[in-house]
């Protein structure tokens, strides 16, 4: 009997071991800072243009850009939950914001992105919350700076 407790006591240890979730490592600002930024060989007249472009592609409108600052932000569309506000009262939008600084150093251009995720909730009540959420996704920003590159390529091709 002894051993049949032991082994259950095992399998259950194994089972809540198993659904033991390891949090994600923390970044460092440098690896953050590293994730972020890109520079291109091309003039900031040619890279900026550009980064509004990819933005727009990507379906953020343009809140603003000023090229002699070099700041670029972006929304994208925002997502509602008809569900949560049927059944709870509250209401709840999710939208991804976007930044870009371009900054032309010497004969290269630097750009650095920034997407946030944006989450309100607000209740019948007139209550709002809101969650900005830092996006650090090494993917999203491989992916933005391949168009970015590509769109860098087309317009130098003109």
């Amino acid at each position: 009997m002894k051993a049949y407790q032991w082994m259950l006591a095992a399998g259950v240890s194994l089972a809540v071991a198993g659904c033991a979730v390891s949090p994600e490592p923390q970044k460092t600002p440098m690896e953050i800072q590293s994730m972020q930024t890109r520079t291109f060989d091309t003039p900031k007249e040619v890279a900026f243009p550009s980064v509004v472009s990819v933005f727009q592609d990507l379906g953020y409108s343009i809140q603003t850009a000023d090229i002699a600052s070099g700041l670029i932000s972006a929304d994208s569309a925002s997502e509602n939950s008809p569900w949560l506000t049927a059944f709870t009262g509250q209401s709840q939008v999710r939208q991804t914001r976007a930044t870009a600084f371009v900054e032309e150093i010497r004969d290269d251009t630097s750009v650095r992105l920034n997407f946030v995720e944006s989450q309100e909730t607000s209740s019948a009540y007139g209550r709002s919350d809101r969650n900005d959420t830092p996006i650090h996704d090494a993917e999203l920003y491989q992916n933005a700076f391949e168009r970015i590159e590509n769109a860098i390529f087309v317009r130098e091709g003109r």
